[in-house]
């Protein structure tokens, strides 16, 4: 299963699998960054991004994005052209870790471009060996106040989430063994 994120000097070269599983985001984020500055030889790859959490009361945390994403349109603007705010969790996770590289400098682009951040497990071979970051991991308590990303794309996009739930339970009957 998953094993805690070790000393990035002890860490081999080559691909970090990171399970964002009930991580809240922003610190899962800042220790992914301090990787991808620390090591430049490491790929990181984080897979179920939906299961990420953003900490906070969910009608605050909903109102909050989706008030983000649509304050672009004014009368000044009415295309709704400028920035481009991302829905989908993986692509929310990658501008949050974005926000803590100098991604418009040689190092932190050549960073960014190291990370990879997928939604559930991808096709692709990824190591078995996947890693959790401890000091990132949600500790619940009575009354704790989250919301996943998996939600906050539900009520941003529901169009979108419904077409990416009705394949991913299409991939589980897929993958469920024959009796």
């Amino acid at each position: 299963m998953s094993k805690p994120l070790p000393p990035f000097n002890e860490i081999d070269k080559g691909v970090v699998v990171i399970d964002a599983t009930n991580h809240v985001a922003g610190r899962l984020a800042s220790a992914v960054a301090r990787l991808l500055r620390a090591r430049g030889d490491i790929r990181v790859y984080i897979i179920n991004a939906e299961k990420a959490v953003i900490t906070g009361d969910r009608k605050m945390v909903l109102g909050w994005y989706a008030r983000k994403v649509s304050e672009w349109r004014t009368h000044y603007n009415p295309e709704k052209v400028g920035p481009k705010v991302p829905r989908r969790p993986d692509r929310i996770l990658k501008r949050i870790i974005r926000g803590m590289l100098d991604y418009k400098e040689g190092e932190g682009r050549s960073a960014l471009k190291r990370l990879r951040v997928y939604m559930s497990t991808p096709a692709v071979a990824l190591p078995k060996e996947r890693y959790y970051v401890p000091e990132a991991l949600l500790r619940p308590k009575p009354m704790y106040k989250y919301v996943a990303l998996e939600e906050l794309w539900r009520h941003i996009d529901p169009a979108a989430w419904r077409k990416w739930s009705e394949a991913q339970q299409l991939l589980q009957k897929i993958n469920r063994p024959q009796k």
